[in-house]
């Protein structure tokens, strides 16, 4: 029991840790690009260019099944440490050039060697609170990738000092993960044998729990990328009697989305992934049709939906990956996640640059009542997954 608190601990310090490259970094232009060192334009492409490293990345990974066919812990720290040097080229090149994309979308490469390997690792020590321990995992990411929100509104760190620290912490992480053990559930593929994983998409509730994860995060990283200029935009529309920092706002909404995560995954070991996968999508999908209206009710209203936004956004993310790990063959857990992670990262990158044209065409009050979409699929998808056979394997046959 003590092995397996310190190998989560572990596990949950370096995922975090590593993916620091991809949120600091992306942190570091938005800033430079609020001061107008670099354009608007810049910023956006070194953005989109870390997700399309990332799905480049998870794509080679998975066709080569490289999660399950080699120790993950060692490719976790090959990959990370890797980032780090990647990232901190970044104090050579600055951020205003075709180098700098280059970098950010071998970092988002790297990347893919981390993320869904860290879920793979958790998922091998998860036993029957599969959920409980991946709402965890995802959860230090959420409140990690809210962090720069705040950091940026209190500290005023130079972007020299963000790219520093992330290239340390993720150094330290491909170090640290040496130290984590594998958990019984871990198998390693018995053989390899190219694109297999990808075969195994074609069963029907892989699809199904696939096709959830899609319409989640259609809405999830469009939410995150644009929730702050919307919020700059809802308090002066609200004319509150206090203006609120801004700042300070987009990060308690964000950060709630650990909250939601963690409770999510407790209450999905216990009562079922599709209800719960479900109620947050319920939810969240009405929050994303409304939000554009609360201005006009007053900051009560608007902060109180924000929030709740925050929260049930992220609340079903780890489940659509514990019921992949669930549903997948033991020798191809790591395989699948990765393909998960790769068509969802893909997806959002569009999601994320088809928002200004939303908000040109439909303004703040109805652009985000196109993310809804995402929910209402995924929705969907999940009540179609609890009639399959399969469903039985999920979360011990709870729906």
């Amino acid at each position: 029991m003590r092995q397996k608190a310190r190998s989560i601990l572990v596990i949950v310090f370096c995922q975090v840790s590593a993916m620091t490259l991809w949120f600091s970094a992306s942190s570091a232009s938005a800033t430079l690009a609020k001061a107008g060192q670099i354009s608007a334009q810049q910023a956006g492409l070194l953005t989109g260019s870390v997700q399309l490293g990332f799905v480049a990345g998870t794509l080679v990974s998975a066709w080569f099944c490289l999660a399950d066919r080699f120790d993950p812990r060692r490719l976790f720290a090959g990959c990370a440490i890797t980032g780090a040097l990647l990232n901190a080229d970044l104090l050579v090149t600055g951020f205003n050039g075709t180098t700098t994309i280059a970098l950010r979308f071998l970092t988002g490469a790297a990347l893919a060697g981390v993320y869904p390997v860290g879920m793979k690792l958790a998922a091998s020590w998860a036993e029957r609170a599969m959920g409980t321990l991946i709402g965890l995992l995802v959860g230090a990411l959420t409140l990690g990738s809210a962090m720069p929100h705040l950091f940026s509104e209190i500290a005023g760190l130079g972007w020299h000092t963000t790219i520093v620290a992330s290239s340390i912490c993720a150094a330290l992480s491909g170090l640290a993960i040496l130290f984590a053990q594998l958990g019984p559930a871990h198998r390693p593929s018995p053989s390899f044998m190219p694109g297999e994983a990808w075969r195994e998409l074609g069963r029907r509730s892989i699809l199904l729990a696939n096709a959830g994860y899609v319409g989640h995060m259609w809405e999830l990283y469009a939410m995150w990328a644009w929730i702050g200029t919307f919020l700059g935009w809802a308090t002066e529309q609200a004319k509150p009697t206090t203006t609120p920092s801004v700042g300070l706002l987009t990060f308690a909404v964000i950060a709630s989305g650990a909250f939601g995560s963690v409770t999510a995954g407790f209450l999905a070991d216990r009562l079922g992934r599709t209800t719960i996968t479900i109620t947050a999508m319920t939810v969240s999908g009405l929050c994303a049709a409304t939000i554009g209206l609360m201005p006009s009710v007053g900051m009560v209203a608007l902060v109180t939906v924000a929030i709740v936004w925050g929260i049930s956004i992220v609340a079903d993310s780890a489940q659509f990956s514990a019921a992949i790990a669930e549903l997948s063959p033991p020798g191809l857990v790591g395989s699948l996640l990765t393909i998960q992670t790769s068509i969802g990262f893909l997806l959002s990158f569009f999601s994320i640059q088809t928002m200004p044209f939303m908000i040109d065409l439909l303004t703040w009050r109805y652009a985000f009542a196109t993310l809804a979409i995402g929910p209402f699929f995924g929705t969907v998808a999940m009540w179609r997954l609890r009639r399959e056979p399969d469903a039985k394997l999920i979360a011990g046959g709870r729906l």
